[in-house]
């Protein structure tokens, strides 16, 4: 059967998540609503990462199988449509029977948007985080370098996580200060269930210097999610870039790219 991939923006504030859920407001329940309307026929998606409600996408990745032949300019036009005004596709391509927006994928791009000042901004509280401790970049830095490379991740996976295994690699893990906000940006060939959001409020608690950087290996080690810190709010966290073998085709979208169109931020030092 035919095979689609698209790309998908959409402001998660609104939605209970990606997944869809009995009597719930999901993103998946709206776009399949709007998929099954523009083809006329029922759809199932999957997709590359399932984020948590209030967490945004720059580029959610999904791919879907259909009979139903539109022409591939129109699946943008058309989609985009008769989406909610918070969900909008970015491309869309017919690809191989063997692409899986899940499977396939090399590494997930997360990027948190973090503001650090004495008051909060009412204007922005669901596109960013916000902490008013002064934080200190250098000690989150040394903190950072400790999650490199692959670990078990069980201090920061959450207790519904029904992930196989909490072995993951962390490809990269940056932090770049924009005047009054931080971004940091987890790369890694995939994440856990609440991964990044713990791994935020570790940082945090390192930043404040109420733990020191070598607690991050100490975490890793215990392989205890009771001793690490509060999960960080979701507000400000975008899943901003899937990474495929360059094979299948797909335009090729860096999450700095991502990041500039859609918020204005800059990853670039």
């Amino acid at each position: 059967m035919p095979r689609m991939a698209l790309s998908l923006t959409y402001d998660g504030s609104a939605w209970r998540g990606w997944q869809k859920q009995p009597d719930a407001r999901t993103v998946q329940d709206a776009f399949e609503a709007c998929l099954s309307r523009f083809l006329d026929q029922p759809v199932t998606t999957i997709c590359a990462g399932r984020t948590d409600a209030g967490v945004h996408a720059l580029s959610q990745i999904v791919h879907l199988d259909t009979t139903a032949v539109r022409r591939e300019e129109s699946w943008v036009r058309g989609l985009n449509t008769l989406l909610p005004k918070g969900i909008a596709v970015q491309w869309a391509q017919p690809v191989s029977e063997s692409f899986h927006a899940r499977f396939s994928a090399l590494s997930r791009t997360y990027v948190y948007i973090v503001r650090n000042t004495r008051v909060r901004t009412p204007l922005m509280h669901k596109r960013v985080g916000w902490i008013y401790h002064p934080l200190d970049d250098d000690r989150m830095l040394d903190a950072a370098r400790r999650l490199l490379g692959k670990h078990d991740f069980t201090s920061f996976r959450s207790a519904e996580c029904q992930a196989a295994s909490p072995i993951r690699t962390m490809h990269a893990l940056d932090i770049l200060r924009r005047g009054d906000y931080l971004l940091f940006t987890f790369r890694a060939n995939a994440f856990l269930h609440h991964m990044v959001r713990n791994l935020m409020g570790a940082l945090l608690h390192v930043g404040q210097a109420k733990k020191e950087p070598g607690w991050m290996d100490e975490l890793l080690a215990a392989r205890d999610r009771r001793l690490a810190a509060p999960t960080f709010a979701p507000h400000g966290l975008y899943l901003a870039a899937v990474e495929y073998p360059l094979a299948f085709g797909l335009p090729d979208l860096s999450a700095g790219e991502a990041l500039a169109t859609h918020t204005g931020f800059e990853l670039r030092a």
